[in-house]
């Protein structure tokens, strides 16, 4: 497998650690979609990483969709952990985790791109009502996050990685957001994930 994307999306960390977590081969081609000689609207006519090439040739992108594949993938070879569950309903509660921690994502790289045009072309309404989905999506990962070991039970799954991979990024791109204030329960489910492995092999460069 031939996995696409840059050194800093979270949406590709997202992937890349659920990759490691699973134990399965693949070769990480940096390429950053902002780059002129950018190749990603081959591999996804959006233009957005991260993108996946299957053994098989084919061509999938979206990190969900990829999640997706890389845990059908390894249902089937036996490899890695699961980290979404059997039961349909349970996986569906970890599916919605994962779309409230990409949507926070989302939000953040709003501000973070408002915030390099110049200071008179910026939309002050338009970054508070970002501000305001973070601000609400980390309170309800916080309440989920202190109800469980895990978020959503008591193994880490999908669910953990992407909200992991989110308050990172939210170190890396906004960090005079200070998000650990007001939330020690999702500052302890990260001490837990920046130890694993997985997620000391994808610190993005600063």
């Amino acid at each position: 497998m031939k996995l696409i994307g840059s050194l800093t999306s979270p949406y590709v960390r997202k992937v890349r650690v659920l990759l490691l977590e699973k134990q399965l081969p693949f070769e990480f081609i940096v390429d950053s979609p902002w780059e002129s000689s950018t190749h990603v609207p081959d591999f996804n006519p959006l233009g957005k990483v991260p993108a996946l090439v299957t053994d098989e040739g084919e061509t999938l992108f979206d990190s969900n969709i990829l999640s997706e594949y890389v845990e059908l993938l390894s249902t089937k070879s036996g490899a890695g952990p699961h980290l979404l569950p059997t039961d349909r309903l349970a996986a569906l509660q970890v599916r919605q985790l994962v779309m409230l921690a990409d949507g926070i994502c989302d939000a953040g790289i709003n501000i973070f791109l408002e915030g390099r045009r110049p200071a008179d072309k910026q939309y002050a309404d338009w970054v508070d009502r970002q501000q305001g989905k973070i601000a609400r999506g980390l309170d309800a990962l916080e309440r989920r996050a202190g109800a469980t070991p895990w978020l959503g039970g008591t193994d880490m799954n999908l669910a953990d990685i992407a909200t992991g991979c989110m308050l990172l990024w939210l170190d890396l791109r906004l960090s005079d957001l200070d998000w650990r204030d007001g939330h020690p329960a999702l500052t302890s489910l990260v001490e837990k994930l920046v130890a694993r492995p997985s997620f000391q092999q994808t610190v993005p460069p600063l």
